[in-house]
């Protein structure tokens, strides 16, 4: 043999031996923010069987039924409801057995009219019986006498695994806000509002998210009206309030910024709101800890030689499994939530993800390990 054709041999050894030599290591890539939960309370999987009563007895999946889009599916389900549930037109309410949704969903279908805080009820069960965690709100203008006011309002932010992110969404009007194409949270609202009064943002409805100038019901409010009531937000601490009620009276959790350092909130009865000085009203300076992230994952990983160890977290309400796939073209399958991978290729692409017991995933996550 040539002694040039040995010296290349002996090259292609020596990089191959120092490929095989190289340790590995995970690479840092970009996941979706994995923000924990510090303050609120969820309903516990020991619920599931209420809500699997609550899906099968109105058939909820017939509404999204054929519909693969999460998001698309959280607005027909919305839809509904706005279409079941008929709007009381004076405040006057025929009161249900229970606040439970299918209490009210009942009524309804008797001609029972509800108001804002059944819409809530429902929207917010609703969501969570089909995999889609919801929460309610509490939002406010904070003072009287303000043209085609609104003053007080109960409705709903419902979290989006589509877009990673909390969004309002109201049933009792069918609609939402958004900017840019991203639906957005309340605080977001407030935010728009404060700057420029909405100016920069679209009120949209129905599943097709129609831009509309004014809400649908009879008094036709208008964005910027509608904006306007999300200036004092109040957050339910237990957000399954319907099995964990402290008296009657629910801990309120509110965003402690400028705004509420130099205002007063004001109640329809003229008078500051009752839990101004009370143990009930609980205020955070951190917006994170108002928008945490579920069916979101974050792991810990171990490398020794050949081989990771891999552990999974995430708070996932009703909870079923993990999944994993091995590179964008692989095959989803169960896994434990700690589990021991083979690193066999010089770089290796693992994805994983949450599954719920509805079937609704959570966002992806993704670990690399490569030489």
């Amino acid at each position: 043999m040539k002694p040039r054709m040995l010296l290349i041999i002996a090259a292609i050894v020596l990089v191959a031996g120092c490929n095989t030599s190289k340790p590995f290591q995970q690479i840092q890539t970009e996941n979706p923010e994995y923000i924990p939960n510090t303050i609120f309370t969820y309903y516990k999987d020991s619920s599931y069987p209420m809500f699997k009563a609550l899906r099968e007895k109105y058939q909820l999946d017939t509404i999204f039924h054929g519909e693969q889009d999460e998001f698309k599916r959280i607005l027909l389900l919305r839809h509904w409801i706005f279409k079941t549930v008929p709007i009381t037109p004076n405040g006057v309410v025929l009161k249900s057995q229970d606040n439970s949704a299918e209490s009210i969903l009942d009524d309804a279908l008797k001609g029972n009219m509800f108001h804002c805080a059944y819409f809530m009820i429902v929207n917010a069960e609703i969501m969570n019986a089909c995999g889609y965690m919801a929460r309610v709100i509490n939002a406010d203008e904070g003072e009287n006498n303000l043209p085609g006011q609104i003053a007080h309002h109960g409705t709903d932010e419902v979290w989006s695994n589509t877009f990673h992110k909390w969004f309002f969404s109201d049933a009792m009007f069918d609609l939402h806000f958004e900017k840019n194409g991203i639906p957005l949270s309340a605080l977001e609202i407030r935010d728009e509002y404060f700057k420029n009064k909405a100016a920069d943002v679209l009120m949209v409805s129905g599943p097709d998210r129609t831009p509309i100038d004014t809400t649908l019901d009879k008094y036709k409010r208008s964005k910027e009206i509608f904006a306007r009531v999300f200036r004092w937000i109040a957050w339910f601490k237990q957000q399954d309030i319907y099995s964990n009620w402290d008296n009657g009276i629910s801990y309120m959790v509110m965003y402690e910024d400028d705004y509420f350092k130099t205002h007063q909130w004001i109640r329809v009865d003229g008078k500051p709101h009752w839990a101004y000085g009370t143990k009930y009203l609980i205020l955070v300076k951190d917006r994170k800890q108002l928008y945490w992230t579920p069916n979101t994952i974050t792991s810990e990983v171990k490398i020794n030689g050949n081989n990771a160890t891999v552990k999974l977290n995430s708070y996932t309400p009703f909870f079923k499994t993990y999944e994993m796939k091995e590179g964008e073209d692989g095959k989803w399958k169960d896994v434990p939530d700690s589990l021991d991978i083979s690193l066999q290729k010089n770089k290796n692409e693992f994805l994983f993800r949450t599954v719920n017991m509805q079937g609704a995933t959570g966002a992806e996550y993704k670990i690399v390990i490569e030489r």
